[in-house]
């Protein structure tokens, strides 16, 4: 990433969309960009590809607490790394004049409090709104969605996520916050490598092949509306047998290394 983006000048000009892209590992987003299986995507990254970062939770619940409180996933390099967001805190030390400081509890009632329209598109078990967990994050934005066929194991739920991204970015001119947790490259993701009966490394970059082509339309939605600046990184990732670990919640290297890229759509 080149420089602080000054996020005081993005807010209030600018629609933001945030979307994770739920347990994608760091080390199979980069093998996707460098062997040219992310069209879409690739068209808004660096040159170098996704940048490498740390995420601050190893597992969905943890990391999204973090992130809406402005503690997104943390460059893998020294030194200090000023945040685009930043609830208030005394002492602070990653709070620079380029990040964005609000009273509020998160980032969706902070930009609700500033005029944003505040909409989040749920995917994996955390935002199905079906108990008291499934409540909490959803709870924090005005407008909030979710359906078994956006989350986890269906086929063509990243589809149906940005189906209805688009039609909630067009209901009016209002600016919007609008957040997305992709589903599909959570295990189960063997159904996007046909012929295969286990998840496996193979069957997660097949499933962020098919994310990568479902973003078009969104892509292509926010820069008609007019200026976005746009989020899209991994909330953490996840072992298929690495060193003998399976999943997440766990404190291995392809757990806690994720893909991160910011980038503008539209006119500046």
């Amino acid at each position: 990433m080149t420089g602080p983006i000054d996020m005081n000048r993005v807010v209030g000009t600018h629609d933001i969309v945030m979307i994770t892209l739920d347990t994608l590992r760091y080390d199979v987003a980069q093998t996707a960009f460098e062997r040219g299986e992310l069209p879409v995507l690739s068209r808004h990254l660096p040159a170098q590809g996704w940048e490498k970062r740390h995420t601050p939770g190893n597992f969905t619940y943890a990391a999204h607490h973090a992130f809406f409180a402005g503690y997104l996933p943390t460059p893998a390099r020294p030194g200090a790394h000023p945040r685009l967001f930043a609830t208030a805190f005394r002492g602070s030390e990653t709070t620079a004049r380029s990040t964005f400081v609000f009273d509020e509890e998160n980032i969706p009632k902070g930009l609700g409090a500033r005029g944003y329209r505040t909409v989040c598109i749920g995917g994996v078990g955390f935002f199905n709104k079906q108990n008291a967990l499934g409540r909490v994050f959803p709870g924090m934005f005005a407008e909030s969605h979710w359906h078994p066929t956006l989350g986890v194991g269906h086929r063509h739920s990243t589809e149906r996520q940005v189906d209805l991204a688009v039609q909630r970015l067009h209901a009016d001119a209002q600016r919007v916050f609008l957040f997305i947790n992709v589903s599909s490259i959570h295990t189960p993701n063997r159904a996007h490598l046909p012929g295969h009966t286990e998840d496996s490394l193979q069957t997660h970059a097949a499933a962020l092949r098919y994310v990568d082509g479902a973003l078009a339309p969104l892509f292509e939605a926010c820069a008609s509306r007019g200026p976005t600046f746009v989020i899209v990184c991994s909330d953490h990732g996840t072992a298929y047998g690495d060193d003998g670990y399976h999943g997440h919640r766990l404190g291995h290297e392809c757990v806690w290394t994720v893909p991160y890229a910011h980038f503008f759509l539209g006119a500046p």
